[in-house]
């Protein structure tokens, strides 16, 4: 049988991949990351292959600037909420990056439902996120840039001098989340009446969580106008969690010296075998039903992951991209 000509040939890959965009424009999924190159530029080799969720901020979804792709291999689109494509600012957190997001409160003085934040919500649960049904573990990495100087004033309530307790960074929901609560997140919550950077965790959907608490002043971990590098990881094998800052590790204490999560009697502890209803960032309720812990501040190379991320690995991830300051 003759060889397909040259031109012939060259038409049928065109055609092909005509039709493959053409079917990721109608269902509005981003493919999953399947090798890495440029897109994986900014994040260390030791990460790459264990990325479930990923966000840069320089990949709008196709046909729809409003939402953002993932770079990671769940393909977990992320809905820019409010802001649309405007969330998208031009601000390098380090190196290897572009654009970074901007989340903020919009009015607030009106129970609205305008602040800017990111996220995506599904009330069955993502299955896209399946990595972290029944996980053993869980991290969060990425760099944010505060821009306020302390938790927003309270939009839901009529007292003038009210605030939220918290500023939300990012993180995983839960298999029951009803858009707040959380398994794995890096956040800024108020701890025996001062605000502290915590990582908070949840094994068990409906169940207890636990906060682990950095002791520096969040000011100095994180001055306003400043890019900083964070990770938070979270062990539902033995209730440990961690907190870095720029590549080290942070002291820190939890907030509860009972066993929230239940780790201590016999058997096999993990997460709760459900999968998260998706992921919030800037805020808490990414389904945008209401206005709860704005955070005015900037974010870049969001990493969620099905594992506890070591400190040596941490570390080279921030290395990676600052060459080594």
């Amino acid at each position: 049988m003759p060889r397909p000509r040259p031109r012939l040939r060259s038409a049928v890959l065109a055609t092909t991949a005509a039709a493959l965009a053409g079917l990721l424009a109608t269902t509005g999924t981003a493919t999953p990351a399947q090798g890495h190159g440029d897109r994986h530029r900014a994040v260390h080799p030791e990460l790459r292959h264990r990325l479930v969720a990923y966000y840069d901020f320089d990949h709008p979804l196709r046909g729809d600037p409003d939402r953002e792709r993932d770079l990671g291999r769940s393909g977990s689109t992320l809905d820019l909420v409010n802001g649309g494509a405007a969330m998208r600012v031009p601000d390098r957190a380090h190196r290897g990056s572009g654009r970074a997001v901007q989340t903020r409160q919009v009015d607030p003085a009106v129970a609205g439902n305008d602040d800017w934040k990111a996220g995506v919500y599904a009330p069955t649960g993502l299955p896209s996120l399946h990595a972290f049904n029944g996980a053993a573990g869980a991290s969060v990495l990425g760099w944010f840039k505060m821009l306020g100087d302390g938790p927003a004033p309270n939009s839901n309530t009529a007292a003038p001098g009210d605030r939220f307790n918290a500023i939300g960074l990012a993180g995983v929901l839960t298999g029951d989340s009803d858009g707040h609560a959380v398994r794995a997140l890096l956040e800024l919550i108020t701890v025996d009446g001062e605000l502290r950077l915590v990582a908070l965790g949840r094994r068990l959907d409906g169940g207890e969580s636990q906060t682990f608490a950095a002791a520096g002043d969040w000011r100095t971990l994180l001055p306003v106008g400043e890019w900083v590098f964070l990770a938070a990881t979270f062990d539902f094998t033995d209730g440990s969690m961690a907190l870095y800052r720029n590549g080290r590790p942070l002291d820190g204490f939890y907030t509860r010296t009972d066993d929230p999560w239940q780790v201590a009697g016999p058997g096999r502890h993990r997460a709760t075998a459900t999968d998260p209803r998706g992921i919030k960032i800037g805020g808490s309720f990414p389904q945008d039903t209401r206005e709860q812990n704005p955070c005015d501040c900037r974010m870049d190379s969001l990493m969620f992951l099905d594992r506890v991320v070591p400190a040596r690995q941490v570390e080279k991830q921030y290395r990676h991209v600052t060459g080594g300051r």
